[in-house]
């Protein structure tokens, strides 16, 4: 249980930290609305992605896994389209290099953090 909540704020603070790069085009109005946004991405993560890596899989399979940064792009978009206070400027661009940045900044904060047993 902790663990859940511990990287439910990694990604709160990454996608706090995503909102300030301009160049992205992400606008994320408060923390509380970063902290529902990370959230509602984290359940859209637990329950779309099986689903549309299933029904993706051919594409996946002959991009050799690439299309997986369109399936998680269409779970940031509709997790922007959710969360209201929580948009994108460019569309589908800013989806697509937002859940790329949301990756690696996660996963250099995961690596800060340390391991809860």
């Amino acid at each position: 249980m902790i663990s859940l909540i511990l990287s439910w704020l990694v990604t709160t603070i990454s996608f706090l930290i995503i909102a300030r790069l301009p160049f992205l085009g992400i606008e994320i109005d408060s923390p509380g609305k970063a902290a529902i946004a990370a959230a509602v991405f984290g359940i859209l993560n637990a329950i779309l992605l099986p689903v549309l890596t299933i029904l993706a899989f051919p594409f996946i399979l002959i991009t050799l896994g690439l299309f997986l940064f369109v399936v998680n792009s269409i779970i940031f978009e509709l997790a922007a389209a959710i969360v209201p206070g929580f948009r994108l400027r460019y569309g589908f661009w800013s989806s697509t290099m937002g859940s790329l940045a949301l990756a690696v900044i996660n996963s250099i904060l995961m690596a800060i953090v340390p391991p809860i047993i």
